[in-house]
């Protein structure tokens, strides 16, 4: 691989950003500072640390950042439930997001069984 961007982890991970950056747009104005930017953040940090790990030079300090990159994923799962739960997103909206979520989960869980065998 010549660049973080050849990795499909990375690809799904950009996409569910992408996805949460459109969802989140329809948020109410005061979750803004609040769920809005929590939940952007934490989807956010899924392909930059992604991104980080990457560069590294060891597979253990790879690891360490697809690990970091499973816990963000872990919080916008958490993010994705409370936004339902509050009803900022409808049911189809938060499947296809936790869908989208589980994908890059399973393939953050490869990668790093890869790394780790």
């Amino acid at each position: 691989m010549k660049t973080f961007k050849d990795l499909k982890v990375w690809q799904k991970a950009h996409m569910l950003v992408l996805e949460i950056y459109k969802i989140t747009r329809n948020f109410p104005n005061e979750e803004k500072f609040g769920l809005t930017s929590q939940l952007r953040r934490s989807a956010s940090s899924v392909p930059a640390n992604i991104v980080e790990g990457f560069k590294r030079k060891s597979k253990r300090d790879y690891s360490h950042f697809l690990n970091i990159a499973d816990a963000s994923l872990e919080e916008t799962k958490y993010h994705i439930i409370l936004s339902n739960d509050l009803n900022y997103l409808d049911e189809a909206v938060t499947n296809k997001v936790s869908s989208m979520c589980d994908e890059v989960g399973k393939m953050l869980y490869g990668l790093q069984n890869k790394l780790n065998p």
